[in-house]
């Protein structure tokens, strides 16, 4: 029945609703933080990819992050920044779910991925004469697999529910891209049923994984604490402070999108939210983790090095 009152064959992207010379400078700023996000991101795998001494399971889950934010940007900025330009410029019915569906597998696949991290990360902690036993490649993949499979999964159930909706008029999403809430606001039924199964994805996806990765390290709390060495502690706490900062802003973002009671404008507030995921994540994430970690600034030396030795030869 849907689909046979389905007219709307495109949407137009409203993004943000500024002036031409805001827009511009928007466009600007934006198209550095998208040419920045790749650079980053590439250099972490590359890194991984050349030093054997980051070919372990820490820094195999580390390059999953830097294949999200890759991806995550290159399906969301793209047509931000041809909308900045050119605000009418209409993207078709079929090219907004793959819009909706890619970014919601990605965003599932981050969060189950920083479940894996932290797991790891307490394995390393708490059991360190067992890691490599207990860490095994086997174990990697089995954690890795599963969560790409469960994030394209959940994002096709979300996108096939949406295809049961008539949508007959307006064409215009309050957004940058096509977020699956604000494309269900131009649905012409109710969409309580959508909305339902969005928020128990939600406890599945976002609360369940969060009380996992805060449960990993409650145990690394108490595994810091019996440390007796002064320098034990530090480098712990070095070593997992990146994936917290990351953990914090993923979570934090996620759960203020879809859990926390809606604002007096959430349009507005979601499109803020989103840059900070869509945009400003991407880009940070190769830098907290460089940052923040000794081997992978160990790598990057090397690396420079090897490079300069090889001009000079």
């Amino acid at each position: 029945m849907g689909e046979s009152q389905t007219s709307v064959t495109e949407f137009i992207l409203l993004g943000f609703r500024l002036g031409p010379m805001m827009q511009l400078l928007l466009f600007g700023i934006f198209f550095l933080f998208y040419t920045l996000t790749p650079l980053g991101n590439r250099a972490i795998l590359g890194l991984i990819y050349l030093d054997s001494r980051l070919h372990t399971p820490m820094y195999f889950f580390l390059s999953h992050p830097a294949i999200v934010n890759m991806s995550c940007a290159c399906n969301t900025v793209p047509q931000m920044l041809v909308n900045l330009l050119s605000p009418i410029t209409p993207i078709s019915f079929a090219g907004c779910l793959t819009q909706t569906f890619v970014f919601m597998t990605f965003a599932h696949k981050e969060c189950l991925l920083l479940v894996a991290m932290s797991y790891d990360h307490y394995v390393a902690i708490c059991h360190p004469l067992r890691y490599s036993a207990i860490m095994s490649w086997r174990l990697c993949i089995t954690l890795a697999i599963p969560s790409w499979a469960c994030g394209s999964l959940l994002a096709l159930v979300h996108v096939i529910l949406i295809l049961r909706l008539p949508f007959c008029g307006p064409q215009e999403i309050n957004h940058f891209f096509c977020e699956i809430l604000s494309v269900l606001r131009l649905a012409c039924v109710d969409t309580g049923f959508n909305q339902v199964v969005i928020f128990a994805s939600c406890v599945f996806i976002l609360v369940g994984p969060l009380c996992m990765v805060l449960v990993s390290y409650t145990y690394i709390l108490f595994a810091i604490l019996r440390i007796q060495s002064g320098e034990g502690p530090t480098k712990v706490f070095t070593t997992c402070s990146s994936h917290l900062c990351v953990v914090g802003l993923f979570f934090g973002c996620a759960i203020v999108m879809y859990m926390a009671p809606k604002s007096s404008n959430p349009e507005e507030q979601q499109k803020i939210l989103f840059l900070f995921y869509g945009l400003f994540n991407p880009m940070l994430n190769p830098l907290i983790y460089s940052l923040r970690n000794a081997e992978v600034k160990s790598a990057l030396r090397r690396a420079l090095c090897k490079e300069s030795h090889s001009q000079s030869g």
